[in-house]
């Protein structure tokens, strides 16, 4: 490691210090130690750290009082707390009021280190990644402070929850978080907790050895360890059984796993970040969700807007997804008149931005001449569409809306189900079905693939 990176040490056990001052020595860094917060407020005003570690209980001053001060004064160093063993409450306090990290006694030299790589990002000396084709597209005040948000929280280890409703873009927001931080170089693993089978759980999570249950034919590495050195993206969590959040749970705490069928723990290197469209407070309230996991899973909320209250943004939004749409399909970028503008941003938009490319992905295939008006959306009014007489036949009812989990899932019903019909009708003539429909015979190819009609 380079040695020209110094780190602060500051704790009032002289042997503890010495400990940490011998172990960062010898991954190559200059160490400065102090036995109290105001010597540390010396030598910070005097020198320039590129971390910090200081211990929670101090002779005149607390951990939180210097994350505080260097937070205000030097928010580019990097701090991580010292806590006594088990006082999560206290850790928890420290990473809310803005550290890096945090580091249990008695010490374990290994975890020491890799938050101390994680901290200077020296884990791994190749460069940063290309940047990722990920863009929080908006110029509303609502993006602007969401945008400066996660760029704090990419700087931290803390465990963010990611509120919102369906179709806001929680898994963008997650892996801006994990893009723009010190993991970038690491794995970004996303998964869906209410996709996997309850029986199957612990496997994924944690892995398994071979011939530990029937049918574990070979050695499997959990969702964990495949994110060491990176991040874990948990949506939906509120999905999660009771006896699994409280494994979770332990995982966290630790920071280590054990495979099912193995003997011994593995340390892991992984940073949790979660989000579901349920209230998790309501779920602890309900004793759907374990207050504990909730505790530590919500150390951090950072709240993503619903499309509704940034309807300024849809101009710039709806060009993206068009000018995206058309680099798949290829064509003309379409224009949106003023009055199909105006009718988006009057538009309640229950499903957010992943409705918004459904309905422009719609109306694309159905306009006329590259130009998308008003009546090309067919926005559903109260979120419900209507029928005339005309297309009564061709077009399915509407009133089992309640029988589907969300907008997408209907949208695609009456989609799946009118494209049936106009073929049925057509025996099944592709280009006749196209002509029924009011779409091009590409649009209709397109159909067909995405839902599965082929």
């Amino acid at each position: 490691m380079k040695s020209n990176y110094h780190v602060l040490i500051i704790d009032d056990e002289p042997d503890i210090r010495e400990l940490l001052e011998i172990t960062l020595n010898r991954m190559g860094l200059e160490t400065t130690a102090a036995a109290n917060v105001a010597s540390a407020k010396e030598h910070l005003a005097n020198n320039t750290f590129q971390l910090c570690l200081t211990d929670m209980r101090l002779p005149d001053g607390t951990g939180i009082e210097l994350v505080e001060h260097i937070q205000q004064h030097y928010s580019q160093i990097p701090v991580a707390v010292i806590t006594a063993f088990g006082s999560m409450e206290k850790a928890v306090e420290s990473l809310k009021a803005g550290a890096f990290d945090f580091v249990s006694k008695p010490i374990e030299l290994a975890k020491l280190r890799q938050l101390v790589d994680n901290a200077l990002n020296l884990g791994d000396e190749k460069e940063l990644p290309a940047p990722q084709q990920v863009q929080l597209l908006g110029n509303t005040e609502a993006i602007t402070k969401l945008r400066s948000k996660i760029t704090k929280l990419a700087r931290s280890q803390a465990p963010v929850y990611i509120s919102g409703e369906s179709g806001t873009g929680k898994e963008l927001v997650a892996k801006l978080i994990h893009s723009n931080g010190p993991r970038a170089n690491g794995p970004f693993i996303p998964v869906n907790c209410g996709a996997i089978p309850a029986e199957l759980m612990e496997s994924e999570f944690f892995g398994h050895k071979k011939g530990s249950f029937t049918g574990a034919s070979s050695d499997k590495i959990g969702l964990f360890e495949a994110a060491n050195g990176g991040t874990l993206f948990l949506d939906e969590v509120a999905d999660l059984p009771l006896s699994m959040q409280v494994k979770l749970l332990r995982a966290i705490q630790e920071k280590s796993v054990r495979a099912i069928g193995e003997h011994k723990e593995k340390l892991i290197d992984t940073r949790i970040l979660s989000a579901t469209h349920k209230d998790l407070s309501v779920e602890v309230d309900e004793q759907r969700f374990r207050s504990d996991l909730f505790y530590r899973l919500n150390v951090i909320e950072l709240s993503v807007p619903a499309l509704r209250q940034r309807s300024d943004d849809i101009p710039l939004l709806s060009q993206h997804i068009l000018t995206k749409l058309v680099s798949e399909w290829g064509g003309e970028v379409p224009t949106l008149t003023g009055q199909a503008i105006e009718e988006l941003q009057k538009y309640n938009f229950p499903g957010n931005v992943r409705e918004l490319e459904n309905i422009l992905e719609r109306a694309y295939t159905m306009c006329d001449d590259d130009t998308i008006r008003a009546e090309d959306l067919h926005l559903l009014a109260n979120s419900k569409t209507t029928t005339t007489k005309e297309n009564n036949e061709l077009y399915p009812s509407v009133s089992g809306r309640e029988e589907f989990e969300s907008l997408d899932e209907f949208l695609s019903s009456i989609e799946k189900e009118a494209i049936a019909n106009a073929l049925e009708e057509t025996k099944w003539n592709k280009t006749a079905a196209a002509k029924l429909l009011g779409i091009s015979f590409r649009a209709l190819r397109y159909k067909l693939k995405k839902l599965n009609l082929e």
